[in-house]
């Protein structure tokens, strides 16, 4: 029988080394000879496991050829626990049996090693060929084919792998270089490729070609490129790997993880969140919220979220009213609630209000609780600030009014409220401001009132020059006080008959000249747009100069169309629903049986979009003022009013009075003719500050409805 000249050495060392074995733990238990022999089998043992709780291709042959050591470790062990030699010399026996055993399995650790294998059929001895014979055998005309694979010491695993690659016929042009198993998984496994000319890229090979290879789906097998690394392993165009994942793949498909059904599902090009990484999710169980914190695989991208898309990529059910995000640069941060945050109220106080050194004061608190602020004037431009609130009926603008107002106040500011008509909580207000009134000419006479007081204040000497100045917030020297007008159902006003065009053209020239002269103008209504009563210069002044917040328009799209409307650039607006309406259970199950959808609707009044200094629109839920009860606890104990000189330059002026009465003769409108018959066309316009003036306006004709209406018409013409 041929036995490899290293399985004889092999079991001549095991002779040679069994009375080392036996009498090294009895004469010497605790010397370097002893431990010598112990820490091969230490390190046997530990190899013999680690062969046997793995799965990698060639586990038996490390077993067989860790054994000698794990049992000599035995046999010593044994040896230093029995006294002497033991019962019947047992630790020789034990010695002599180990070289014995380890000698009959020597053949079978070596029958994978290449080279030591007994050849298949015994060369025959040439036989001598006739020099005749030679001359008449043809030459051989068929060349040697060259092996694709030198000698490389290829493990069995490529080996197999490179016999099906070259069973499809080398795909690509390419070579497999080395097969590698993934742990745990039976079939996965990571081939690395190579051009099979040298110098040569790959360019034809495919997904579906390596697929086919190995009999998987394209969809489990992913291309990557190949990298140069340090120990010399080249790479570029010329070399390539392909992971094959068929178990991970059905893996991911019944349970995949976090990350896998966030590429999947939220980070694919029809996703809710494309080209994005999930950086990582946080739960805060007491808010109730859960965090998704994300960003853009390129960072010069800015992200396109879809928020009900990705919630169904997640697997939880879409709902505006709990679900919000905020994007900052390539970054963003997705906020799941499981109620509504904003559907709690936070009571307004006198210490919110208090506006701090830079004019800002607390409006209210965002979705993840932190608060928002609102100026009461601009610090950094060293002027008033303007205000635009919109927002539909019962949205909540008047409760920001009582807040607004009564941050103003307590900073020592001059507040005026004109409405299109009267209502309960305006009244309510007008008992802790300077004025209020209830009508489009109150309105009008406020705004011109404010006009000419830019005219006052321009010629009122400050204390320590005795010379004008412009106004400068907070400056104890300045002898006047920020004044603050609000127009409720502004754009309503502006459509007035009678004072329409003069509301407009004062607010107008208002919002530019007012500012330097410490004058405010807060508009509100349904609509920021040119048609609805806003000039283009206008909002461009409202929105450079103030914080426009937008109440619910009456559905997300109008709501945030007027947003939008107020930024200079669309950013990502924040969506306020109609009202909190959390789904409950299945619409599909409930139609089945056909039972009523629930009503649990939830007011959205007071929650509202403001549109920060830096142009990005956050939500917020305001401030609550409760005027069932009393403002007094947020309004200060005293009234500010306007200075004794700044009113007595409005009564010579005619402006001061009490704006409630009847239009005076000639205030607004031209003096009828001197016949007295009340017929002559009169003219709608806006005064100049002055009483009686007034600028030429539209003239009014009434509407004709009958014959002789018609009669007189033609009769006016005639002269």
């Amino acid at each position: 029988m041929f036995l490899p000249r290293s399985v004889v050495l092999e079991r001549l060392a095991y002779t040679l080394a069994a009375p080392a074995l036996a009498l090294a733990p009895n004469l010497t238990p605790d010397g370097p000879a002893n431990i010598a022999l112990l820490l091969p089998g230490v390190l046997g043992t530990g190899n013999l496991i680690h062969a046997a709780t793995s799965r990698v291709p060639g586990s038996g042959q490390r077993i067989l050829r860790s054994l000698p050591f794990a049992l000599a470790a035995g046999v010593d062990l044994a040896a230093v626990w029995t006294p002497g030699y033991g019962p019947a010399q047992t630790d020789v026996l034990l010695a002599a049996g180990w070289a014995l055993l380890c000698g009959v399995f020597a053949p079978l650790s070596r029958t994978g090693r290449r080279g030591h294998r007994p050849a298949a059929v015994t060369q025959l001895p040439a036989v001598p060929v006739a020099p005749a014979l030679t001359a008449a055998l043809p030459a051989p005309t068929t060349p040697v084919k060259e092996p694709l694979h030198p000698e490389d010491g290829a493990t069995l695993y490529t080996r197999s792998a490179r016999d099906l690659w070259e069973r499809a016929g080398l795909p690509g042009g390419t070579l497999l270089v080395k097969a590698i198993p993934h742990p745990d998984t039976a079939r996965d496994l990571t081939i690395l490729l190579r051009a099979k000319d040298p110098g040569r890229p790959i360019r034809s090979l495919s997904a579906a070609d390596v697929a086919a290879a190995f009999a998987v789906f394209e969809e489990e097998v992913v291309l990557a490129p190949v990298e140069q690394q340090k120990d010399g392993r080249q790479g570029g165009p010329g070399w390539l790997q392909a992971h094959i994942t068929p178990d991970a793949t059905a893996r991911r498909t019944k349970t995949p993880t976090l990350e896998e059904r966030w590429a999947d599902k939220v980070a694919s090009p029809k996703g809710g969140a494309p080209s994005t990484e999930l950086v990582g999710r946080i739960r805060d169980e007491e808010r109730g919220v859960t965090f998704y914190r994300g960003r853009m695989a390129d960072e010069t991208e800015v992200p396109q979220i879809d928020l009900a898309k990705v919630a169904r990529g997640l697997g939880i059910p879409a709902d505006d009213s709990c679900q919000f995000v905020i994007v900052d640069g390539s970054e963003f941060l997705i906020s799941i609630f499981d109620t509504p945050p904003l559907s709690q109220t936070f009571p307004a106080t006198r210490e919110l209000l208090t506006p701090d050194d830079k004019g800002m004061y607390v409006c209210g608190y965002t979705t993840t609780g932190q608060p928002v602020k609102n100026m009461i004037y601009q610090s950094d431009k060293n002027a008033a600030r303007h205000g635009l609130i919109l927002g539909v009926s019962r949205s909540g603008k008047t409760q920001f009014f009582a807040i607004d107002m009564a941050a103003m106040s307590l900073a020592g500011q001059v507040v005026w409220l004109g409405t299109v008509r009267k209502d309960e909580k305006t009244s309510t207000l007008g008992r802790y401001i300077d004025r209020q009134g209830s009508n489009a000419l109150w309105m009008a006479r406020s705004l011109r009132a404010a006009r000419a007081l830019c005219d006052i204040r321009a010629e009122m000497p400050w204390s320590h020059d005795g010379q004008p100045h412009d106004y400068k917030p907070g400056d104890p020297r300045c002898p006047y006080r920020q004044l603050n007008v609000f127009g409720d159902e502004f754009m309503t006003c502006t459509k007035d008959e009678e004072y329409g065009d003069f509301i407009q053209t004062i607010a107008d020239d208002l919002t530019v000249t007012g500012l330097k002269y410490g004058i405010g103008f807060n508009p509100a209504g349904q609509s920021p747009f040119a048609h609805d009563g806003f000039s283009s210069g206008m909002k461009a002044n409202l929105r450079q100069n103030s914080r426009a917040v937008v109440f619910n328009m009456g559905n997300p799209s109008s709501t945030r169309k007027a947003v939008e409307g107020t930024m200079e650039n669309a950013h990502d607006v924040p969506t306020i629903p109609t009202r909190y309406s959390q789904q409950e259970g299945s619409v599909i199950e409930r139609a089945m049986r056909g039972e009523a959808d629930p009503e649990n609707g939830v007011s959205t009044g007071g929650v509202a979009v403001i549109v920060l200094d830096n142009g990005r629109a956050v939500l917020m839920r305001s401030l609550y003022a409760d005027f069932d009860t009393d403002l007094e606890s947020i309004f200060p104990d005293e009234i500010v009013r306007l200075t004794d000189h700044e009113i007595s330059e409005l009564e010579k002026r005619g402006l001061w009075f009490d704006w409630n009465e009847p239009e005076r003769p000639g205030e607004f409108h031209p003096v009828p003719d001197d016949d007295g018959d009340g017929d002559g066309p009169r003219r709608r316009g806006g005064g100049s500050g002055k009483p009686g003036g007034g600028k030429p306006g539209r003239t009014h004709r009434e509407e004709v409805v009958s014959a002789r209406q018609a009669l007189e018409a033609i009769k006016t013409l005639v002269p």
